[in-house]
């Protein structure tokens, strides 16, 4: 009996780490001076890579369910100065139930700081999120590719706040590099 109620609270535990928009709850930290302008979300060309056994997803599906999460997480900041994020999704994978494999998702990022007209980062930045725990079976296409997209916004986050701590991103201390790619006819 005490070995059931261990894996159960175990399996609950898990389950609880996998809540991408659990923090969406409590106060905002700032992101420094960051306020979301726009986001651009696209899709590869024609569609995304559709890895191993996967059910099918639009790319229209994508845009849409990407965005949303996107804008979700980055509203809620209030800052001084405009950024736009543009994403770019590349690949996944939505294995349906009972049939192994993770759900997955690839995204390209691109920040672009709206004051300064310029690619804060010249190379798109990769982020790849691969569901390891997860319950498939109580999951709807849809659910898999809302938390993919939450869990790709959570990690684009951290990376956000990785580089204003690492290169001062959305601080006053920010100076762009002298390799930064202008922004033509955007600002």
């Amino acid at each position: 009996m005490i070995r059931i109620a261990a894996v159960l609270l175990l399996a609950l535990g898990l389950a609880a780490c996998t809540d991408a928009t659990q923090d969406l709850a409590g106060p905002t930290e700032p992101l420094g001076d960051f306020s979301l302008g726009y986001v651009a979300v696209v899709t590869e060309k024609p569609e995304p890579a559709k890895l191993l056994v996967s059910r099918d997803a639009t790319p229209e599906e994508w845009i849409e369910t990407v965005d949303g999460a996107m804008q979700q997480r980055f509203t809620r900041f209030e800052g001084e100065r405009l950024y736009h994020l543009g994403i770019k999704v590349i690949a996944y994978s939505l294995p349906p139930p009972v049939v192994p494999g993770k759900s997955a998702l690839h995204v390209a990022v691109t920040v672009f700081d709206d004051g300064n007209c310029i690619k804060m980062n010249n190379k798109a930045h990769d982020i790849m999120v691969i569901q390891v725990f997860e319950s498939r079976l109580q999951l709807t296409r849809e659910e898999q590719m809302q938390k993919l997209a939450e869990a790709a916004a959570l990690d684009m986050e951290k990376w956000l706040r990785e580089m204003q701590e690492s290169d001062d991103w959305f601080t006053e201390d920010y100076t762009p590099p002298s390799n930064a790619k202008r922004v033509q006819g955007a600002c």
